[in-house]
């Protein structure tokens, strides 16, 4: 893990529309399509399918605005706030067991068709979380933050 590998701040947002808004007209953020889909995780308990949705600032640094999932580790932080922050790996697992070594709990992973995990989020002992994900992701994320309104637009 590196700091350079950094590429997001996620806040899972009590009011989604409310927040884009704010962050819109207090920092001049603004904001590629929705995205996401239902999807299944592996948790500590089992198996979930939980409805993903979220939007990614097209502005850098970017932040992930993410549309609650109640029940999930994807609810509001209490008085709002940070959720978590996102790292791009290499290799996820190995990157999970690495955390896990220093503490880390993992709460939720995503194993795509190929086999390799997608995504993890892990909390440290002092309740950080981090998300990690499967660098192979980049290029259709950085497709994803392209896109507004339907359309491609040019890059910021």
């Amino acid at each position: 893990m590196k700091a350079e590998d950094q590429f997001h701040i996620g806040i899972v947002a009590e009011d989604f529309e409310a927040t884009l808004a704010e962050l819109s007209a207090g920092f001049g953020y603004e904001w590629c399509d929705e995205v996401g889909s239902t999807t299944t995780v592996t948790t500590p308990k089992g198996d979930i399918v939980v409805d993903m949705r979220c939007v990614y600032s097209t502005t850098a640094p970017r932040v992930e605005v993410v549309r609650p999932v109640p029940g999930t580790l994807w609810e509001p932080i209490e008085g709002g706030g940070v959720h978590h922050v996102g790292y791009w790996s290499d290799d996820v697992a190995a990157a999970c067991a690495e955390l896990a070594d220093k503490g880390y709990t993992v709460e939720a992973t995503r194993i795509g068709a190929d086999g390799a995990m997608t995504f993890a989020f892990l909390r440290s002992g002092k309740g950080l979380l981090i998300e990690l994900v499967n660098r192979a992701s980049q290029p259709g994320l950085e497709m994803v933050w392209q896109i507004r309104n339907g359309t491609t637009a040019p890059a910021a």
